[in-house]
């Protein structure tokens, strides 16, 4: 998916405590149940509330939970059965905080701007950003007025978590002690970050702190690694490309690790979906149900812009111009607590808004505001529905709601339909205009005038080609030569262009017959890294120019036959890839291009044949003292380690770790591992890439294999742990239990919530 927006490193917290089964009811465990329902009384009296209410409350949360079934499989997931759908969300909410309350409340203390209430005054600017837009009071209002159906399901969110938070005593909330329904509309999209994230937060500070601050560039990776590119794959195949005559999907997001829970809900209701939920969500965010399936992958599409707004202060006031118009600048307060020791403070902001959003910088005498798509209720509308959409008419219907905003689509249906949706909420703009920039606030012509239909973007429906892909590249290379054609659509619908992995998804999909679901997880892994086709011969072609007398030719003629005799594919015991890798990194390094999965001049037509030599003379250097030699296999540099579950892990090459054959995604490795090294390491590892992987064969049943990286659980303690990290390692997937019948002889345990 996109760009780590949620980047590992946003919030250090401490250790989960862990999920503490209630199965006998001791004298102790009483009475901190009594304990934690005492809590609970005391909070809503405080809110002159009855302690009548909380009893009802409990009442009603354990009368629901007799109504729900979870059923863990022998790799922890958790299948959740409910008589309606708000049981299923009741259900699917509480097992995920059994799994990894840390993470559940985490997402929504970030959401909600309560960040420091936890972090302490670090995060004040973090959470005024997410404040500007995020108002609990319009939220209550919105959640009140929405309807019957939806509220209900915020109910059972709420309930579910608040029910499980008395069940287990033993967790002690950061921030958020008691949640509300309106909370889930804070948190609609499940996506690896939102839209607000795109505001800088120094420029932020230097408005509304009083300071000069300029933005701050964005990190490179650590010693000189390539940042892992944005995004997710997903690749779609037709019944005629497939042995089977079903249509066959993938789902492979990259993210931070352990950033969605794997699992399933299914009601009476007709709700049977399967996949990632992001952590606190009550939806499948990337999945399937029994009759269709969607993966979504950042896009590059234009969806927020940047105005510059043209201000004059008017006594103790602000006006701003808009046409022959003076337009009152509003005015708003925000209060941001944070903690400063063992006692909570305050700091006030009094914010500004135009008609196009908050003000969140300035650039000259300019005030500049930023405009982007906030429907919170169309949104988690359309977040729900769409899992329990069957075919391809009942999705793209929810595609109508134009809330999606940071996404491609890939779909694929039992009817053996395959489509391609490209972003989801794209303004309808003058196309004369240039909206890479900020453009002029006060010109009525930068005015959005509503969005564009999906049939006004680059869309496809069943291609000549029979398969289709995206991999947060443009999509005039979606379905090869039945691609959407570029000048059939406004600049403004893609800001990028391709990559390396694009040209890797199409070398592996085009002209193949004979698709199975083991051919696609085998295409999702394969092991060719595009990047490196230009690259290494343009190496080796320097190499060949020196003359036999220049130092380097002795110094690096092992290194170049090696490379010379690469097929460019990865695997664990291959020297050549480390070689490589640490070659290219250096390169770009040297050459300010780190981050780059450009697959048209992958080395910028900047990189002279001395700088690529001095590249490879250096990384040879760096792996020899290292590791002892430059001759080291890739799997003995590259590692997968889950010793807590730290966001900011504390990796160590003390600590046990296992192997990875796959590289970052940079390289054009369709299969991504973004690896680093920390805390002085030698060893480099992995905080994103490949996270939840997933291919799904649509017919008269659905048949899927899936892994996720580590293992289901966020409890050290727990076998679910770190059980999934050897396959996630290799990519081999297991079997997934989509049909109860399944789980017969796969069940580990079967229970009601709280029981």
């Amino acid at each position: 998916m996109q760009p780590s927006r949620f980047s590992p490193h946003w919030a250090s917290y401490s250790q989960l405590s862990g999920f503490v089964p209630i199965t006998v009811v001791t004298l102790n465990a009483w009475e901190s149940i009594m304990k934690r329902l005492g809590f609970f009384l005391a909070m809503v009296c405080s809110a002159g509330a009855s302690g009548q209410a909380v009893r009802s409350d409990v009442a009603r949360w354990q009368q629901q939970a007799r109504n729900i079934t979870i059923i863990r499989d022998d790799w922890g997931i958790a299948h959740v059965y409910g008589r309606t759908d708000a049981d299923a969300v009741f259900g699917a909410v509480y097992a995920q905080a059994e799994d990894d309350f840390n993470r559940v409340e985490m997402n929504y203390i970030n959401a909600l701007g309560r960040l420091a209430e936890a972090e302490g005054e670090s995060a004040i600017y973090r959470d005024l950003r997410m404040k500007l837009f995020i108002n609990p009071d319009s939220l209550r209002a919105q959640y009140a007025a929405s309807p019957a159906w939806l509220k209900q399901l915020m109910n059972a969110f709420a309930d579910g978590l608040n029910y499980y938070l008395l069940k287990h005593p033993a967790v002690t909330p950061r921030v958020i002690r008691h949640f509300e329904p309106w909370m889930a509309l804070s948190f609609t999209e499940g996506s690896i970050g939102g839209d607000i994230e795109r505001v800088n937060l120094t420029q932020l500070q230097a408005f509304y702190g009083g300071g000069h601050a300029t933005a701050a560039p964005e990190p490179a990776g650590g010693d000189g690694f390539p940042p892992e590119p944005g995004g997710s794959n997903g690749m779609a195949v037709a019944p005629s490309n497939t042995v089977g005559h079903h249509a066959l999907l993938l789902i492979n997001p990259h993210t931070s690790f352990f950033f969605r829970s794997e699992l399933q809900m299914v009601s009476d209701e007709g709700l049977d979906a399967y996949g990632a939920a992001t952590w606190g969500q009550f939806f499948i965010y990337q999945g399937f149900n029994d009759r269709a399936g969607w993966m979504h992958t950042s896009s590059g599409v234009d969806a927020v812009d940047q105005y510059l707004e043209t201000v004059e202060k008017k006594g103790d006031h602000f006006d701003y111009k808009h046409g022959s118009e003076q337009r009152p600048v509003t005015e708003a307060v925000i209060t941001v607590p944070y903690t400063t020791g063992s006692t909570m403070a305050t700091k006030r902001f009094t914010v500004y808004y135009t008609q196009h959003g908050p003000i969140v910088r300035k650039v000259g005498d300019k005030w500049v505001s930023v405009a982007l798509m906030n429907e919170p209720v169309k949104a988690l509308t359309q977040s729900y529905t769409r899992t329990k959409a069957r075919d391809y008419k009942a999705f793209r219907q929810t595609m109508e709601l134009h809330t999606n905003s940071s996404n491609n689509t890939i779909f694929a249906d039992a009817d053996g339909d395959i489509a391609y949706f490209h972003g989801n909420f794209i303004p309808q703009r003058d196309t004369s205009l240039d909206w890479t920039r900020p453009v002029d606030g006060s010109n009525p012509a930068t005015d959005w005038h509503g969005v564009l239909s999906v049939e006004e973007t680059p869309h496809l429906l069943n291609p000549a080609s029979g398969w289709l892909y995206n991999s947060n590249n443009w999509p005039w290379s979606a379905a090869g030569p039945s691609s959407p054609k570029r000048e059939d659509y406004p600049r403004y619908v893609e800001t990028g262009g391709e990559s390396a992995r694009g040209l890797h998804a199409i070398r592996v999909l085009q002209d193949r017959k004979d698709f199975t679901l083991d051919g696609l997880r085998a295409a999702a892994y394969d092991s060719y890294q595009t990047w490196f086709e230009k690259p290494i011969p343009a190496l080796i072609k320097a190499w060949d120019a020196l003359p036999a007398t220049d130092p380097m030719k002795a110094k690096l003629s092992d290194q170049v036959a090696m490379l010379r005799a690469w097929d460019l594919r990865w695997s664990a015991t291959s020297i050549p890839t480390s070689l490589a890798v640490y070659w290219g990194s250096n390169v770009q390094r040297r050459t300010g291009r780190a981050g780059g999965e450009s697959a048209e001049d992958p080395l910028g037509n900047r990189v002279s044949p001395d700088q690529m030599l001095q590249s490879l003379a250096a990384a040879s250097d760096k792996l020899t003292a290292d590791f002892g030699t430059w001759r080291t296999p890739w799997g003995d540099i590259n590692r997968f380690q889950r010793l807590t579950d730290d966001i900011d892990h504390p990796f160590t090459d003390a600590g046990p770790s296992i192997p990875v054959a796959f590289t970052t995604a940079a390289w054009g490795s369709l299969a991504s591992f973004a690896a680093r090294s920390y805390n002085g390491s030698k060893k480099i590892y992995g905080t994103s890439g490949n996270s939840f992987v997933a291919v799904v064969e649509f017919g008269d049943s659905v048949r899927a294999k899936a892994v996720t990286a580590g293992g289901e659980s966020g409890d050290p303690r727990s076998p679910h742990f770190n059980d999934q990290a050897r396959r996630y390692s290799t990519g081999d997937l297991r079997d997934v239990y989509f049909y109860r019948s399944q789980l017969k002889g796969h069940t580990e345990r079967e229970y009601h919530p709280g029981g």
